[in-house]
């Protein structure tokens, strides 16, 4: 499944400008790189920027953040659970599972890199679980958007993650992807 390659146009125009602004049309260069107001406005469109702000500000090992992920890990392992699939997709079901700890562990870590890209992966595996086979069709994103705006947001977002695996060695700085992975991180953990 490659979503990344789906064009802007497929989001509506009220999201639109958030969604460039967090992942330039023509990708990340010198003098567009992304930052943590990006992703705060990125969070806002998709209903959840309080909550995201709120934990942003939080220090990195304090209980409340390390709560928040036992949450988000709880909820993403009930969403996984309660997933109907083909008796055939029972494994990969079960593989995804085992995935989210590693993924968690990452973040708490602080190795949004790697955790941002196992997070990609998830949630590559968490819309063929919820679409099946239309999560890997070329117009997924725009599916999605048609069912719900924001909803398609996500899924919209999720495509675009791996752009930002290696941003870190590019800028050194780790604010901005603990950001950008907070966003899915905080939608999950309520949806």
């Amino acid at each position: 499944m490659n979503r990344s390659h789906t064009s802007n146009s497929a989001i509506p125009a009220e999201y639109r400008k958030a969604a460039e602004h967090l992942f330039p049309k023509d990708g990340f260069f010198k003098s567009q790189k992304p930052d943590i107001k990006a992703a705060c406005e990125f969070a806002k469109s998709l209903g959840i920027g309080g909550e995201h702000q709120r934990l942003l500000a939080l220090e990195k090992d304090s209980a409340e953040l390390q709560t928040f992920l036992e949450h988000f890990q709880n909820n993403l392992d009930l969403l996984i659970q309660k997933t109907w699939v083909e008796k055939s997709d029972e494994d990969r079901k079960g593989k995804l599972q085992d995935k989210v700890p590693l993924m968690v562990d990452l973040t708490r870590k602080g190795d949004f890199s790697r955790a941002i890209e196992e997070f990609g992966i998830i949630i590559e595996e968490l819309a063929y679980l919820f679409f099946g086979y239309q999560s890997e069709k070329e117009d997924f994103a725009e599916y999605t958007f048609r069912i719900d705006a924001q909803m398609g947001l996500f899924w919209w977002y999720g495509g675009k993650l791996f752009s930002f695996k290696d941003l870190k060695d590019k800028n050194g700085d780790d604010k901005v992807l603990w950001a950008v992975l907070l966003i899915g991180l905080c939608y999950l953990t309520n949806f």
